[in-house]
Parts: structure tokens; sequence; C-alpha cells
């Protein structure tokens, strides 16, 4: 079943939202829904697209803001990390927790859970089909800051070695708009982005 990953840019920290969807049932899910709540779900109405959930990449605020909206207009839960339920604060609907390689569904597709930690202890990456939806565990060029409270640089080495591991066909779709191009590979970033080079 074929996938499709819509790539929306919000706020004013050049953020990226996404709806992941289920091309056969349109069914879709919203990752990181930090700004613009009403912006997102207009995509998901104008494309014709039933949400079915929340999923976090992690729970900095820039990430998190309209969580609550999304889940209040769609009536969804929301996953995110164990690491991190406690930093989510108050939600209006079931809160489930993740951890590394857990599936979590969309439709009739599956997504695996790749924790990796570095920018945040319970950051985490989607892999879903030839899609890897990085957060701020990878940008393209660059990777996410680890100066922040509950960053560790040492988590993030050995995340940015995992994720450099995959296969290198895998495009990159990042938490921010901070490269010269809003995608990227994986061969890609081994090649040109100095954090990969480990």
């Amino acid at each position: 079943m074929p996938i499709e990953i819509i790539q929306i840019p919000v706020g004013p920290m050049a953020n990226f939202a996404y709806l992941v969807v289920d091309a056969d049932t349109k069914h879709a899910v919203v990752v990181d829904p930090g700004w613009e709540s009403e912006t997102i779900l207009n995509v998901a109405k104008d494309a014709g697209l039933t949400i079915d959930g929340v999923w976090l990449t992690h729970t900095h605020f820039d990430h998190i803001q309209e969580v609550p909206a999304i889940m209040t207009a769609a009536g969804v839960p929301v996953w995110v990390h164990t690491l991190e339920k406690d930093l989510l604060g108050d939600v209006p609907g079931d809160v489930n927790l993740l951890n590394e390689g857990d599936l979590v569904q969309v439709g009739g597709c599956r997504a695996q859970v790749l924790h990796t930690p570095g920018h945040s202890p319970g950051g985490i990456c989607y892999l879903i089909d030839d899609h890897l939806i990085t957060g701020d565990s990878l940008f393209v060029g660059a990777v996410g800051r680890t100066d922040l409270p509950g960053s560790d640089p040492r988590a993030m080495g050995q995340s940015l070695k995992r994720l450099a591991q995959l296969p290198e066909h895998l495009n990159v779709y990042p938490g921010h708009d901070y490269g010269d191009s809003p995608t990227s590979t994986i061969a890609h970033e081994k090649r040109t982005n100095p954090y990969m080079r480990l």
C-alpha cells in the first residue's frame, strides 16, 4: 500500500509538520504539530483525509504546541516515547507510549519506531517504506542541538551512527527547514553532512 508524506511548513522557527498518508484508504496521522493546527487540518481536509492520530518525534515546544488542538478537532490519540510522556503535559485524549522497535499503524501501513536519543531523551524517528521522518535527530546538512536540557552529545553520536547504517535510498524528512533542500536521502547526508561522518 503506497505511503504519501505531505510536508507542511509551519511556524516562525522553520518547522515541518507532516501528514503520513495511506494513499489507498486516505487515512493519515499528523507528525509534530508544533504550530498552525488550522493549516494542518485544512491541508488534510482539502486532500480528503481522515486523521487517525498524532505521532511525536519528541516533546520540545515547537513540535507539540498544537497537539491538543489536533486531538480535539479530530478526536484522536497521541503517540510519544515513554521517556517523554511526562514532558507532553495535559492533553485531551489518550496517550500511547512508544519504545524502540514498536510498530505504529496508519491505514493499512506500518511504521517502525527507531529510538534516536541525543537531541532529547525520547527522540524517535519513524521508518515507513522508503521514508524516514527524523524530527530533530537529523536535518539536511546538520543535526539537532545537543546543548539543551536532556540533550546528550554522546547519545547523539550513537544515534547518527545508527542512522548512517540504514539503507542509503531512504528519503529523509527533517523536523526543520534548515538545509539547502526540504528533504534529503541517507546517501546524500552520508556524503555531505559533517555530522554523519563519524
